[in-house]
């Protein structure tokens, strides 16, 4: 297989397909493409007519979407449990899974995800707050009803984790305030080892992509 994916720094729906695909103990090929290169669209139109990354490419599938990537993934490679066993535990993490998919668009657009940015508070706007509201309020619910003696949303390391990843990243950047349980969840999603070789090599990047760049 191979995942085409774009700037480490950044990008935080390369992030996710690629923290799943590391989960999923499958083997892969990895194609970095640069977010703010003259050529970028065309060098992601080689891989996918879609425009987007991340795109998965195994023999002669190619899917381009984050949670259908996801999803293959996870029947594809069952024995990693890349979604939880238990079916009302499993239906949760789908849910909310989807919910980061469609929405926290205030989120994204005031806290881009910036791995390299010295941590610094960011007064949130109302649409802001309001997702980092839910955020919390659904890393709560969810630790404490599904997490058990593991220390993710679901116990282990699941496809859950892996799309709220990034946003434990801009809490991290951008200093938002969280509670004791969230604080916990937190450093676990950020020791997690793929996550933090994934942030290493972010730092390391030397592109720079001026939208994403917030004071």
């Amino acid at each position: 297989m191979k995942i085409v994916i774009a700037n480490k720094n950044y990008s935080t729906w390369s992030l996710r397909a690629w923290l799943v695909l590391e989960a999923s103990g499958l083997p892969y090929e990895e194609v970095l493409i640069d977010l703010d290169a003259p050529d970028t669209a065309d060098r992601i139109a080689e891989y996918s007519s879609a425009g987007r990354v991340p795109v998965l490419i195994d023999g002669d599938l190619t899917i381009w979407d984050s949670l259908a990537i996801a999803e293959y993934l996870a029947e594809k490679a069952p024995a990693a449990g890349l979604w939880p066993s238990d079916p009302s535990a499993r239906a949760v993490a789908r849910a909310i899974t989807a919910e980061m998919h469609a929405g926290f668009q205030g989120l994204r657009s005031h806290y881009p995800m910036n791995i390299r940015r010295a941590p610094a508070e960011r007064e949130p706007t109302p649409s802001a707050a309001k997702d980092i509201s839910r955020v919390r309020e659904i890393w709560r619910t969810t630790r404490a009803r599904f997490g058990g003696t593991g220390d993710f949303l679901f116990g282990p390391f699941t496809i859950a984790d892996a799309f709220y990843a990034p946003v434990v990243s801009r809490f991290e950047t951008y200093r938002i305030p969280v509670g004791e349980m969230e604080s916990a969840y937190m450093d676990a999603v950020m020791a997690y080892p793929p996550m933090k070789a994934w942030a290493d090599a972010g730092r390391a990047e030397t592109w720079v992509v001026p939208s994403d760049e917030v004071d």
